[in-house]
């Protein structure tokens, strides 16, 4: 299956869209196990959620390695200004995501590498 928005073409259940959300909220709780647990699970049976998981673990690699560069960083100061910026970034977007996979929408977070596609 492609990551290609484009590609589904059908209206989310009240399940697939809860449980697409449910991937972002836990992520809260548990970083990675909850929505991989969900991810793993309903991937095959829903596009919709494949599509959410798909962006939400691209998500994780590309902050993390955001992350360890703002940390590197901080040896010449500006780090100390990008670890801050990256963390509300994070907690801003993740919860956009929720709400738009509530919502139905196929949503893409900015700023994500696409490793998973």
């Amino acid at each position: 299956m492609s990551n290609d928005i484009s590609t589904y073409d059908g209206q989310p259940s009240s399940d697939e869209r809860i449980m697409a959300m449910l991937m972002y909220l836990l992520s809260f709780i548990t970083t990675i196990i909850a929505p991989l647990i969900i991810w793993v699970i309903k991937k095959d049976e829903s596009k919709f959620i494949n599509f959410h998981g798909k962006q939400y673990f691209n998500f994780v690699i590309s902050y993390f390695i955001y992350g360890i560069v703002a940390y590197i960083l901080t040896i010449a100061l500006i780090g100390f200004a990008l670890i801050p910026i990256f963390f509300v970034l994070s907690l801003i977007f993740i919860i956009v995501a929720a709400v738009k996979a509530y919502n139905g929408e196929m949503y893409v977070i900015p700023l994500t590498i696409r490793f998973i596609k």
